[in-house]
């Protein structure tokens, strides 16, 4: 295993000898030259059975080997042949047709030697290839195919721990490395202070914690903390991914957890560190329906033992990550094994700054780059995104042959990002370029009038991305941490402002182009229906059991309910989206002078943006009825807007 030495790279252990074909090669030889070859020499003539009972009876054979599927015989010398002939044997074979009781007997009285032919006899050699070459051709072809998948003489070591061993923490990053994530900072400092100065916390009888989980969203810098306590930590750091436990072969994991344990308790105190756990520690009860005994199961119960079991480990501290902790055995994460959970989430606008300072050390930037402005403009961003987001900008700069990278380079960046790579080649006819900007436009002036949506940023009908073929950059100007219920009903508003803005000046025949949005809308809606209990008609009721607390785009499964149940949770959904269809048509119809006329500008410059756009967007006036939907979620049935949108 690699072992990383102060002042300097990894030491490189040396590469055990793969199995060559060198051994496979002489096998195959000795085959050959003691079986194959021997074979293609000359060989005796071949002649009746009846010939050879005719010969014997004339007296001429002079010898013969009597097998059971082969007579050999030789003739006796030719007296009237030359000399040289008459000299040298002449040998032929002859197999016989049944077995003949009378040969010996017609054999003895024409006086010919005869006997058994010698058993086969090829020597020690024959014998050796014989018993030995067969397992030999077998463990090399076993071997081979090893090598082939990147196992080789190593697969026989497969009980053996994977661990990277990084000696006194030489990992490139310390804490000063790690922005955006200050209380994750401030609880793992604490286990590199106890590890430095153990007697500060002994004297008052504190104990270290066996274990730290760090959880939270991908990107968010679980990975990075870790380097960063091997880099501050000064003592041995093992780090292995809790996916390179598992294999094929039953008792592996179990047997790798034992041996990584073992090292580790001969270089205590040092740091275990297990990336991605949920592919080792998922829980027990989500296993086989029959309560089986898997690889899995076996390996998790063997980090149980080691971590808190009879004969518990002393100096070894355990530290994990995962994305999600939903999933893991409630054995793992009791006190005792993972005794403190760090959340590490996303940053703040603050962490986002100190975050992109980071990352912009190496970086030449212009005098007009504000980290202020991009960290406000980044919400949600991941410490992983803004490290994406520095260097796209510094490669835009470079791509345009300038000397510093600009505050432009990072808006185009940030649109990159959210929006998409810009598609210039896609060149989309009149009709769908008017469509296209009427539908970004909906979305623009509906979003403006909706509480708490961010101020819009800029609208574009340049394609992005794989079916962008414009989009509305709408940004909060602030955190938010949480979202009240009329903010999720503008929201499903404003998403529903494009499909809304085509039927108003199309004369209600709408395209493809607001699936996406539909899609959003309708989960939104559902959501607020299933799981965040805003329904009068269903209550504070969830439907739905959140699962994936870090990760998105996994389903919520949906509580068992009655059919009616069901028929009533549609029901409300598809009320809620009408009732937001209807206010963003009446939006619209209330602002469509300024519909027309931003959209006719937006066809002319394809981009509008910055604080003109903001000042034409402020014209918007909101219809009396949004104001008691937003509030209430109804809408007032005398209304002409009920009797305009349904008809």
């Amino acid at each position: 295993m690699p072992v990383k030495t102060n002042g300097g790279p990894p030491l490189k252990t040396p590469k055990p000898r793969q199995f060559g074909g060198g051994l496979l090669i002489l096998i195959t030889l000795l085959l050959l030259l003691n079986f194959v070859i021997p074979s293609f020499g000359p060989r005796p003539p071949q002649i009746p059975y009846s010939d050879f009972i005719a010969q014997v009876q004339a007296g001429k054979v002079d010898q013969a080997l009597v097998g059971n599927n082969q007579i050999e015989f030789t003739l006796k010398p030719d007296p009237n042949a030359p000399a040289t002939e008459s000299q040298r044997p002449r040998i032929y074979t002859t197999t016989p047709v049944a077995v003949d009781l009378d040969l010996p007997k017609i054999l003895r009285e024409n006086g010919v030697e005869f006997g058994a032919p010698p058993p086969n006899n090829n020597g020690w050699i024959s014998t050796l290839l014989g018993w030995v070459v067969p397992p030999l051709i077998f463990f090399g072809i076993w071997g081979w195919l090893l090598n082939r998948q990147g196992g080789g003489p190593q697969a026989l070591t497969v009980g053996k721990s994977k661990a990277r061993i990084y000696s006194e923490g030489i990992t490139g990053v310390k804490f000063s490395d790690v922005a955006g994530v200050d209380e994750a900072k401030v609880e793992l400092q604490e286990i590199v202070d106890f590890l430095k100065n153990a007697n500060k916390y002994t004297r008052l009888g504190a104990k270290i914690p066996k274990g730290v989980l760090l959880i939270g969203p991908p990107g968010t810098g679980k990975t990075l903390l870790a380097k960063a306590i091997a880099g501050e930590a000064g003592v041995p750091f093992f780090s292995i991914s809790g996916s390179e436990f598992i294999e094929l072969f039953v008792g592996v994991g179990a047997s790798r957890v034992r041996d990584l344990f073992e090292q580790a308790k001969q270089q205590a105190p040092c740091i275990v560190f297990i990336d991605e756990l949920d592919a080792l520690g998922k829980s027990r009860a989500q296993g086989s329906m029959f309560g089986g005994n898997d690889e899995r199961e076996q390996t998790l119960n063997q980090l149980l033992t080691e971590m808190d079991g009879f004969d518990a480990n002393t100096g070894v501290i355990i530290i994990a990550a995962t994305n999600r902790p939903e999933i893991l055995d409630p054995a793992l994460r009791r006190p005792g094994r993972f005794d403190r959970q760090v959340l590490v989430d996303r940053p703040d606008k603050i962490g986002r700054e100190a975050i992109l300072k980071v990352h912009a050390r190496n970086v030449k930037l212009a005098e007009d780059v504000d980290l202020g402005m991009i960290a406000i403009r980044t919400p949600g961003f991941a410490g992983a995104d803004l490290a994406n987001l520095v260097n796209e900008a510094a490669l835009l700069a470079a791509r345009n042959n300038r000397q510093a990278v600009t505050m432009a380079d990072f808006n185009e960046a940030i649109e990159r990002v959210v929006a998409g790579l810009e598609k210039k080649s896609r060149v989309l006819n009149e009709q769908e370029k008017k469509r296209v900007a009427y539908h970004e436009v909906g979305h623009a002036i509906v979003g403006a009038l909706m509480p708490g949506a961010g101020k819009v940023e800029k609208i574009s009908i340049v394609p992005r991305g794989v079916g962008a073929l414009g989009y509305t950059l709408q940004l909060p100007e602030e955190d938010r941490f949480l979202m009240a219920e009329d903010e999720i009903r503008g929201r499903i508003a404003t998403l529903l402002g494009g499909r809304s803005a085509e039927e108003l000046i199309f004369n209600n025949i709408v395209s493809t182009g607001a699936s996406d949005d539909i899609q959003k809308a309708t989960d939104l809606a559902e959501r607020m229906v299933t799981l965040y209990g805003m329904s009068d008609y269903l209550g504070p009721v969830a439907f739905e059991k959140p699962q994936a607390q870090f990760l998105e785009g996994y389903s919520s499964p949906r509580r068992a309910v009655s059919p009616k149940v069901t028929e009533e949770i549609d029901n409300e959904v598809k009320e809620t989206v009408e009732r937001a269809h209807h206010i963003a048509l009446a939006i619209l119809d209330k602002n469509r002078d300024l519909l027309e006329e931003t959209a006719q500008e937006l066809l002319g410059k394809e981009v509008l943006e910055g604080e003109a756009l903001r000042e034409r967007l402020n014209r918007a006036v909101a219809p009396p009825e949004m104001d008691t939907w937003l509030m209430t979620g109804n809408l007032p049935e005398d209304t002409a807007l009920m009797q305009t949108t349904l008809a």
